[in-house]
Formats: C-alpha cells, structure tokens, sequence
C-alpha cells in the first residue's frame, strides 16, 4: 500500500556515494537499515503528497527540469527532527540558490491545482538528505558519534530530479537538470 509520493532531488555519482558510505556503516552496525530495504536512492525531499497523479506531474517536472542546471551542495552538518519518527540526515548549506529551486518546482507544481503542504511551502521547507529512519531511541547517540565521524563536508551537485512512489520506493520517471534532449 501507498504510503505517498515525493518529487526529489538526486546527487552526482560521487556525493550519492558519499551519502551511501553512512547508510552502510549504520547498517553494518545495526543501527538502520531502512533506507536501503526500502529501495531509496540518496536524495533530498522537494514536495511530497499521500495522494497525486504521476502522469500530471510529469511534463511539470520535465519543463522545470529543463530550466536548471546542476545545482552545487555541500552537506556541512548533521541532525534530527523532534519526532518519532527518529530521522537522522546530512544537511545541506541553504543556499539561496537551493532554496529558490525548490521554491519555484512548488509554484510550478500550484499551477497544476496540486495543493503545497505547510513543510513545503517557501517559509517552512527544511532541506534534508536522510541517512537513517526509525533509528532507536537507545541507539541515537551511538548514531551521530558514528555519523561525526564521517568527514564532513562533502560537496557535489544536484544532477537529476524524479517522482517516486513509497514504500518501497518505486521511481515513475526521473530527469536530468539543464537537460533539453528528448530522452
């Protein structure tokens, strides 16, 4: 059963590497493994809605996608959310540049009639690139003492923006920024 779907943003090969090393070690130790048994690839969360039509998104998201270029990040630190959900991520510097990215793919997705939810909305939007979920709660210092170790910052760029469904996640279509060739 659906869980939702995300519009997200994917990294080049060696900064989605980069993220990859901290899922593996936390799951060598046993700490999460979610991410990887789930099917997810490195990313960062642009929109997400329980409910969308795939097929009306996607020449939204292929035009916007047009329009870009690769888009510089640098991951420079880590952290958690006050939930229960128990996310542990990589943050990215916000960068004007990343923020009006994701500020104009929700206007262009608004002009569809898709409704923008409170966290992804210009004002709200935390931009994160998970390394763990649902990590336990005796378990999360042990976590980030592992996490720190991880030499931060890594830098690269944001090459490629898709639709997935989750979970687990099944990606519908997905588009390289900046490219304009009929694929």
């Amino acid at each position: 059963m659906s869980q939702g779907f995300s519009i997200e943003l994917y990294f080049d090969p060696a900064l989605e590497n980069q993220v990859l090393k901290a899922w593996n070690v936390l799951a060598r130790r046993q700490i999460s493994t979610q991410l990887i048994e789930i099917e997810s690839r490195p990313h960062i969360t642009l929109f997400s809605s329980p409910f969308l039509d795939p097929a009306k998104l996607e020449s939204v998201v292929k035009s916007f996608a047009s329009k870009q270029g690769p888009l510089p990040l640098s991951f420079t630190s880590i952290g958690s959310f006050p939930n229960d959900k128990n996310v542990l991520f990589l943050a990215p510097v916000p960068t004007m540049a990343l923020l009006q990215f994701q500020a104009q793919l929700c206007e262009a997705i608004k002009k569809e009639g898709i409704e923008i939810g409170e966290e992804f909305k210009a004002d709200s939007w935390i931009p994160f690139c998970a390394v763990a979920q649902d990590v336990p709660k005796t378990r999360i210092a042990e976590a980030f003492c592992v996490l720190r170790e991880s030499k931060l910052p890594v830098s690269g760029y944001a090459m490629d923006i898709g639709l997935v469904e989750f979970s687990p996640v099944r990606e519908y279509f997905s588009f390289e920024l900046g490219n304009t060739v009929e694929a």
